[in-house]
C-alpha cells in the first residue's frame, strides 16, 4: 500500500521475523514444569535471544541507528527505542497478550512504529502524519479512536480506584496493546503510571495517528500535547478527543 514506506515496511518485517522464536517459546513454557526457576530462566533467555536478533535486524538495514530498550540512555537525535516483551507475565502464565514493540524516535517524537502479538499475529504500525493501521490479509484497517463523549459510558484501562466514574476499569498486563486497544476504538482511555518509554512510545504514536490524545500527568497545560515529557516520565493519559479533558482532570 502507498501509505507504507519503505522504512515502515521493514520495521513491520524485523518484527515478525524476531517474534517467530517468541511465538514458539511461548508454546513451549506449557510444556516445562511447573516451577518458577523454570519459567523465570526460560523467559530470560527468550528475552535476551529476542532482543539480540532484534538488534541484528534493525543494523542491517540502518547500522548507524542505535538500539535502545528498556533501561538504557536514550542517545541524542534519532534512535530504536525498543521493548522485546511488554506482557512478560502474561507471557509466563501462557496468557496470549503480550507485544514486541518498535518505536523510531527523532529528538524525542515518535516517528513511526510497529506494534505486534507474536500469539495471535495482530499487527499494528503507524507513521508520523499517516495514520495507523491494523494489518489485515487483503487491506489494512484504519484505525479510529472510540467517539463516547461520557465518562459514565466509557471503558479505560485503568486500576480499580477509577471505577465508580466509567462504565469499568480494565488491566491486560500489556500496556502497549491497551494503547493499540483505544487506537483501535476497543477502549476508550488509558491510563497508566511510572511506565518505561519502551513500552509506550509505540503505543503514542499509535493514538495520536488514530485521532487520540496523549497527555503526560505532570503537565499543566493540556491545549497540546507534551509528548517528549509523556516519553521521559512514563506517565501516561490517553484517550479520544472527547474524554481527554475529562480523563486528565479525574487523574
Amino acid at each position: 500500500m502507498s501509505y507504507i514506506s519503505t522504512n515502515l515496511n521493514m520495521l513491520i518485517t524485523v518484527a515478525k521475523k524476531v517474534s517467530g522464536g517468541l511465538a514458539r517459546d511461548f508454546n513451549e513454557l506449557e510444556k516445562l514444569q511447573t516451577s518458577i526457576k523454570g519459567h523465570t530462566e526460560f523467559t530470560k533467555a527468550a528475552v535476551e535471544r529476542t532482543l539480540k536478533n532484534l538488534r541484528t535486524e534493525l543494523q542491517k538495514s540502518r547500522p548507524q541507528m542505535p538500539v535502545i530498550t528498556i533501561g538504557e540512555k536514550a542517545p541524542a537525535g534519532a534512535y530504536y527505542l525498543v521493548s522485546v516483551l511488554d506482557g512478560e507475565l502474561n507471557f509466563v502464565h501462557g496468557i496470549p497478550h503480550f507485544a514486541v514493540n518498535i518505536a523510531e524516535v527523532v529528538d524525542s517524537q515518535v516517528v513511526s512504529c510497529v506494534i505486534y502479538n507474536p500469539a495471535t499475529s495482530d499487527m499494528y504500525f503507524a507513521e508520523k502524519g499517516n495514520g495507523a493501521f491494523k494489518e489485515g490479509y487483503r487491506n489494512h484497517e484504519r484505525l479510529r479512536v472510540s467517539a463516547r463523549k461520557d465518562l459514565p459510558q466509557a471503558l479505560i484501562s485503568a486500576d480499580d480506584s477509577y471505577a465508580q466514574k466509567v462504565a469499568g476499569t480494565r488491566r491486560f498486563g500489556a500496556i502497549s496493546l491497551d494503547l493499540a486497544n483505544l487506537a483501535a476504538g476497543k477502549l476508550d482511555g488509558v491510563i497508566s503510571m511510572s511506565n518505561d518509554s519502551a513500552s509506550i512510545a509505540a503505543g503514542i504514536l499509535l493514538v495520536k495517528e488514530a485521532g487520540g490524545q496523549v497527555f503526560a500527568k505532570e503537565q499543566k497545560d493540556i491545549r497540546t500535547a507534551d509528548l517528549p515529557l509523556v516519553l521521559a516520565s512514563g506517565n501516561i493519559i490517553a484517550s479520544n478527543a472527547e474524554l481527554g479533558k475529562k480523563l486528565f482532570e479525574l487523574v
